[in-house]
């Protein structure tokens, strides 16, 4: 068992479930629900369904390890244990790497977005000015980055609430009937049926469905440094689900019921569209605030994740030793200090990208997410195959309808995995991901494996 004592237990329930909070809310619901409901119509509402209860098995497997054994780089650790030390490294990099190109699509969102108000100022400053701020609050003790997750993902919620409030005020009292279409539930079956694109439009909106949810994992790495992991960590975990997908699927409901589906992101954020139709005349102010902050808290979470993930693995020694080393505070400082740097590269190479490379992005990040899912499920399998019966009747935070439930969950994961393959704007995100778990599995036999037999 490694030391966990290290990392200082800062974080409360609120903190936890607000951090998943703010990285499963981010670019995903703002930008990429348009990408979503163009390709599914009606019926995106469906695949939200069906992908969040997937997330909910992953997070339930997921918690089941973490009350039961709460370390650092958690499900790098149990991947490690249970699959074997190449599967952790696979796992613990890959979700490095998805952090990464989470954040590379947040940082150059964020410098998009100070546009708006400063046309004249070069992006690349805004991109600096956030990469060395977020970096700072990283290195701060570990509940003043809670504390300011917290506050930064409660403006996020205020907004989606307010919009829903606003949208159900639209439908109700017709503001926008001017603008020359009903709004109501008729909108849903009307512009072509509920799944006008049929059942291969709903499968190819699960690439964007899984990216909008990709981040929540973050909740199983803070288990070393919750406050009383064995409460604080299913708590958490059964809220955050439930409201991601009421704030998913409630959201897009009422953008559908208010916009034809085909009409949605058309003439710019569909949010601003509404806050618009209701005569606040500052909407797109209003709006830009929101996603700023919603940038901000999805780097926020994306760095301390990857940051403690690395930590954990390096007590591993499955990354370089340094990043073991601690400030006062208790915080990791190389590990942020690496993802800083990582960023400030990405952002030379994002600015060098042409603009529609949001889906490409998101794709990726869709691979490197579901593969980090795939290896909790199966981690949490093997868990329960190599327990002994009386052990598992023990656990405090078992797996619902085991063994079905895992089992139909890895085999959806495997399904979207192969769902990016067949379809020709996502293709190059497996091409990318395959290419990626190559060259991990050769550096593993190369370095990590040879270091480890040298020092056994």
């Amino acid at each position: 068992m490694q030391n966990i004592s290290q990392l200082k237990r800062g974080l409360s329930v609120r903190h936890i479930r607000f951090m998943a909070l703010g990285s499963a809310i981010g670019t995903g619901l703002f930008y990429g629900s348009a990408g979503a409901i163009q390709a599914a119509g009606p019926a995106v509402l469906l695949a939200y369904a069906i992908g969040g209860a997937a997330v909910f098995m992953v997070m339930r497997a997921l918690g089941e390890m973490a009350v039961h054994n709460p370390v650092p780089g958690s499900f790098s650790h149990y991947a490690n244990h249970y699959l074997g030390p190449l599967a952790g490294f696979l796992t613990g990099w890959t979700y490095v790497f998805e952090m990464l190109v989470v954040c590379l699509a947040d940082v150059t969102a964020f410098g998009l977005y100070m546009k708006l108000w400063f046309p004249h100022v070069d992006q690349w400053i805004w991109v600096l000015g956030i990469v060395f701020f977020i970096g700072a609050i990283n290195l701060c003790n570990v509940k003043v980055f809670g504390e300011m997750e917290f506050w930064l993902s409660i403006i996020k919620v205020a907004a989606i609430v307010a919009m829903i409030i606003g949208g159900f005020a639209i439908m109700m009292y017709g503001f926008g009937q001017e603008a020359g279409h009903v709004t109501g539930l008729s909108n849903l079956w009307e512009h072509g049926g509920f799944m006008p694109n049929g059942i291969a439009g709903v499968i190819a909106s699960f690439t964007v469905v899984m990216f909008a949810f990709g981040g929540i994992e973050v909740i199983g790495i803070t288990a070393s440094e919750a406050k009383n992991p064995a409460q604080s960590i299913p708590r958490a975990i059964n809220a955050v689900p439930l409201r991601i997908l009421l704030f998913y699927i409630l959201t897009l409901f009422v953008l559908m019921c208010i916009y034809p589906w085909n009409q949605v992101g058309q003439n710019g954020s569909p949010f601003v569209q509404i806050f618009s139709s209701l005569g606040i005349n500052s909407a797109a102010n209003i709006l830009n605030i929101v996603v700023i902050t919603a940038a901000i808290s999805a780097i926020n979470s994306d760095i301390f994740g990857a940051g403690r993930m690395m930590y954990g693995m390096a007590q591993e020694k499955q990354a370089p030793a340094s990043f073991t080393k601690l400030t006062q505070h208790g915080v990791p400082w190389i590990t942020v200090l690496a993802m800083s740097v990582i960023l400030l590269i990405g952002v030379v190479l994002n600015y060098l990208l042409p603009e529609q490379i949001f889906v490409i992005i998101a794709s990726i990040a869709t691979f490197a997410t579901v593969w980090v899912w795939l290896m909790i499920l199966l981690s949490q399998y093997m868990m329960r195959r190599k327990m002994p019966a009386e052990e598992a009747k023990q656990l405090k935070f078992p797996v619902p309808l085991w063994p079905i439930a895992p089992a139909l969950t890895i085999a959806f994961m495997a399904f979207i995995i192969m769902v990016l393959g067949y379809f020709p704007n996502t293709r190059v995100a497996l091409f990318v991901g395959i290419v990626w778990i190559v060259l991990l599995t050769v550096s593993y036999f190369l370095w990590v494996k040879k270091s480890s037999e040298k020092t056994a």
